[in-house]
Formats: structure tokens, sequence, C-alpha cells
């Protein structure tokens, strides 16, 4: 059989079962005989495995939670060396790269001694920096994460 001689239909006849026996899908149409497959209006929902355990209930249970709550980004107290303001906040962070968005909860922890004389200003911040920060002669205001004003086009709209 050659490439060009290949009968290849996109369309081909749908099986028209049930219409005698020399169509090869008379009498029992396809279906075999007898049972719950040959009836009509049947319903094998997929985890029916014909006798073998479900394949619903061979997958484990999903236990626990996953909370929606966005996690707060952190900032390690070495870092706030390199910005000179004497404010800094959720802000100044974000000018200087250290985070991703100035609207969301910041806190900031310890990873090396800082020598920051600023006032920080930021959702949260362990004891130990801030023990380091009032010894430094800075100090840390907790403050509410910012929400994110409106722009003048959205308000013309």
């Amino acid at each position: 059989m050659k490439y060009n001689e290949l009968n290849i239909n996109s369309k081909p006849a749908r099986k028209r079962v049930g219409r005698g026996i020399s169509s090869g899908y008379g009498k029992t149409a396809g279906r075999g005989t007898k049972g719950q497959g040959a009836r009509t209006g049947k319903n094998k929902a997929p985890q029916i495995n014909r006798g073998e355990t479900g394949s619903i209930r061979q997958l484990p249970k999903n236990r626990g939670f996953k909370s929606k709550r966005v996690p707060a980004q952190v900032v390690y107290s070495d870092m706030l060396d390199a910005i000179s303001e004497k404010t800094i906040d959720n802000f100044t962070l974000y000018n200087a790269g250290l985070i991703a968005s100035p609207y969301t909860a910041v806190k900031v922890i310890l990873r090396k001694p800082t020598k920051s004389k600023a006032t920080v200003q930021v959702a949260g911040m362990s004891k130990s920096v801030q023990v380091q920060l009032t010894k430094n002669g800075g100090k840390f205001e907790k403050t509410a994460v910012p929400f994110p004003t409106a722009s003048a086009e959205s308000d013309k709209a």
C-alpha cells in the first residue's frame, strides 16, 4: 500500500448499532450480554472499580487546612544599616529594594547586629532587634499595613 492509496476520512460514518446481524453490531449492539452495562441509563461512576477498592477511596484524605493569610515579608536587621533615612517604613524599604510590595506586612528579624539609629515603622519586629535598636538610640513603632490608594485615572472612570 502506498501513501497516496490510503483511505483516510476525517469524518468517518458513525456506528449504527442495533441494525441487524450483518452489521456486526446487531442484537446486543456491542454492549455484551446482561449486567449493568447492557441496560439503558447505566451510570458507572468513576470510583466503581468492578469489585476492587475504588480509586477515590485509594487516595489519602486531604487533612489539615491551608491558611489564606499572606505571610509577612522578612527584612533582616543588618539590612537596615544600608538605609540612611531617619524613619524607615514600608515605602522606604520598598524603594531600597528590600521588599516586593509596600502594601504587605513586614517583620524585621535578627541576623547580624544592627548599627541603625532610625525610627522603624513596620508591622512587626523581633524583641532582640528592638533591644539593639533602642541601645543604638533608635526606636520601633508598630504600624498597620498601608492600603494602596486609588489612582487619579480610576477616580475619573
